[in-house]
């Protein structure tokens, strides 16, 4: 479902007339939508919503873009169906602090040269809105193969390209193949001389002016060398409006037992996860960052 409109008109004009046209072509009220964003964790008042329908406000920020992403798709639109009739401002929003998700300071400066080397300035102008991290296990129970998916923006200036690193904390291994899947292409390659942080400059298929947004999907795929690997997750450096871990087991190599790892500023928390959905388990958290959420298995009894 799409919209044209006047683009003489004014952006909040535009935007205005296309949520008021997708919201009675989905004959919905405004406290239906109210009431499934906060199910999903964007709480947007009624007096918004209002504001944003009548053209007397339009969204800005990094919180309220998140909540328009989440409105597309409750009201059956694609992606960037309604931000495209916003014009660009110099505002993000709240962003809260940027730092770097994991408690090692030589891990960390691993992480900074790997961006020197790759010609992106440290910390990342850049921040994920929202993530889904898919990973495979094979049939010897080990990683297999990932692919991620975010919304991503920028917070200051334009930014034509973001750094994506894999990270194996105190583990040397050699360099799995980041690819690009959708959004941009791989400009760069590097890996730390420690072994533990590889990575690859994303190199957009647009330039991104703050607050603009963009989907992006890369892959990882791991050499036969590669140590064997039992744990997957996803760490942020901001906060990201929803963080999907999504591990998926191959019907020969069922974990005994599943623990989630959660680090952020105030310290880590584990907690065992029973498989008792199938083949996968999937750990979500919403508002999470900075901080790193991590699925860890095994076989037999938990030492």
């Amino acid at each position: 479902m799409s919209y044209e409109y006047d683009e003489r008109r004014s952006g909040s004009e535009t935007f205005a007339a296309a949520l008021r046209d997708a919201v009675n072509a989905k004959d919905v009220t405004l406290s239906w939508l109210q009431r499934q964003l906060k199910a999903r964790g964007n709480r947007v008042s009624m007096a918004t919503l209002s504001y944003w329908r009548s053209g007397a406000r339009r969204p800005e920020g990094a919180q309220s873009l998140a909540a328009l992403t989440d409105i597309e798709d409750l009201l059956g639109l694609d992606v960037g169906t309604l931000t495209r009739h916003l014009r660009s401002t110099n505002r993000t929003g709240p962003l809260g602090p940027n730092q770097f998700p994991i408690d090692e300071e030589e891990l960390e400066q691993a992480v900074i040269d790997a961006f020197q080397a790759l010609g992106a300035s440290y910390p990342d102008t850049s921040r994920e809105i929202t993530t889904h991290s898919v990973t495979d296990v094979g049939p010897d129970g080990n990683v297999a193969y990932s692919i991620t998916r975010s919304i991503v923006q920028s917070t200051v200036g334009t930014i034509t390209a973001i750094p994506f690193l894999e990270i194996s904390p105190g583990i040397a291994t050699p360099a799995p193949l980041l690819n690009a899947v959708s959004g941009g292409r791989i400009a760069a390659r590097y890996s730390h001389p420690d072994g533990e942080v590889h990575g690859v400059l994303f190199e957009l298929d647009l330039p991104l002016t703050a607050p603009e947004t963009a989907m992006v999907e890369w892959s990882v795929e791991y050499p036969p060398d590669y140590p064997p690997t039992r744990e997957t997750g996803h760490a942020l450096a901001q906060k990201c409006r929803e963080l999907l871990v999504w591990t998926r087991f191959h019907p020969d190599a069922l974990p005994d037992w599943c623990e989630e790892h959660v680090e952020t500023p105030d310290g880590v928390t584990v907690s065992p996860v029973p498989l008792t959905r199938g083949t996968s388990v999937h750990l979500v958290r919403r508002a999470f960052g900075p901080g790193a959420l991590e699925l860890r298995w095994g076989y037999g009894p938990r030492d």
